[in-house]
């Protein structure tokens, strides 16, 4: 029994891995390292809640979309004093196609706003997560998962200089 629980979590893993991971990237504002991090404490902990039913036979890629949504706030919360932001990528990043430079800029855009908010605009729009799903992965309401989407979509408006759409093109 236990070997085919550690067998599907592998298979688990091994398939999830890369959203989960770009999911982080795109929480942290492309924080390449961290991602990684909040990945793998993100999958440590779908290993240990593994043998639960209600986590295999449910939806296991949302609950662990949860998982990582909430090691990034709770990072966010724990951060020390002794780090700080930099406008600077530590490695330049490799880009697969598109224009780097929009990529940046998203990013940069992405970075500046508070974490909730950016949580709420990564899994609403970029995970394609309805309101309601949104809000329980948050733990918010509805209307406070609106009214941070609205907020923070006028932000970046106003960061990337009036239509998003014409950087979603």
């Amino acid at each position: 029994m236990r070997r085919s629980l550690e067998g599907a979590f592998r298979e688990f893993a091994e398939a999830r891995t890369g959203q989960l991971f770009r999911s982080g990237c795109l929480l942290t504002s492309g924080d390449t390292h961290l991602a990684e991090d909040l990945v793998q404490e993100t999958l440590g902990k779908m290993y240990v809640v593994w043998g639960r039913p209600a986590v295999r036979q449910g939806n296991p890629a949302a609950y662990a979309q949860t998982v990582l949504v909430r090691a990034f706030l709770a990072h966010q919360r724990r951060r020390s004093a002794g780090e700080r932001p930099s406008d600077e990528l530590p490695e330049p990043v490799a880009a697969k196609a598109g224009d780097p430079s929009l990529r940046l800029t998203l990013l940069d855009a992405l970075r500046r706003l508070p974490p909730k908010d950016r949580a709420v605009v990564v899994l609403r729009y970029w995970e394609d997560r309805s309101i309601e799903e949104t809000a329980d992965a948050l733990h918010l309401s509805s209307a406070a998962v609106r009214t941070r989407s609205s907020r923070a979509l006028a932000r970046l408006r106003e960061q990337l200089g009036g239509s998003v759409a014409e950087f979603a093109a």
